[in-house]
């Protein structure tokens, strides 16, 4: 079953909480670990939560066209999908779920067509999303800044995604994210 599952938000809207969520509790999902080039945060691991990677390591791969999608965001730090990964979790049976930005989720859609299920997660406000940004104690207050106003930018694209969750309760996104899967699993 060649599906993938694309799960984007503006940062610090919650899709890994829920992406993550949804990895402990349905075993046809495999993550999609992304490559990138910002420094690793405290408690993340290489080759679990990102392919950390130099920028002229992640270059290189850019030029050997080993990538999916790939982007600069954030000043100068490089996110990227390597196409190896997707080979990966498709030989192993699994579905793929992504939790990317939003435009990487529609450079993804894009690319895999009816295989793919786009879903937007939206925060309650851009004030909430702002708060939670706070709250990570991760991001300097130019970061902040720089996220929020990116947050804006991509709350616009919500429409081009199949299915929107409102995270207002975290109990209730992650029921509907649930059911969201559920569906487009069901549906071959």
């Amino acid at each position: 079953m060649e599906k993938v599952i694309i799960f984007c938000a503006p940062s610090g809207s919650g899709k890994t909480t829920i992406v993550k969520h949804l990895l402990k509790t349905d075993d046809r999902l495999a993550f999609s670990v992304s490559a990138c080039t910002r420094a690793m945060r405290k408690g993340e691991e290489h080759g679990k939560d990102y392919y950390f990677m130099s920028q002229e390591e992640f270059k290189t791969h850019v030029t050997q066209n080993d990538f999916l999608e790939y982007e600069e965001v954030y000043g100068g730090n490089f996110y990227g999908t390597l196409k190896s990964e997707i080979e990966r979790i498709w030989q192993a049976g699994k579905v793929v779920i992504f939790d990317v930005d939003v435009v990487g989720g529609l450079n993804l859609k894009n690319y895999f067509g009816q295989k793919a299920l786009g879903v937007f997660v939206k925060p309650p406000s851009v004030e909430a999303l702002e708060k939670r940004l706070r709250f990570r104690s991760t991001e300097t207050e130019e970061t902040i800044k720089m996220r929020v106003g990116k947050a804006v930018e991509e709350l616009a694209f919500e429409s081009k995604f199949e299915q929107v969750i409102l995270n207002d309760h975290l109990e209730a996104a992650l029921e509907q994210a649930e059911e969201v899967v559920e569906r487009f699993l069901s549906h071959t």
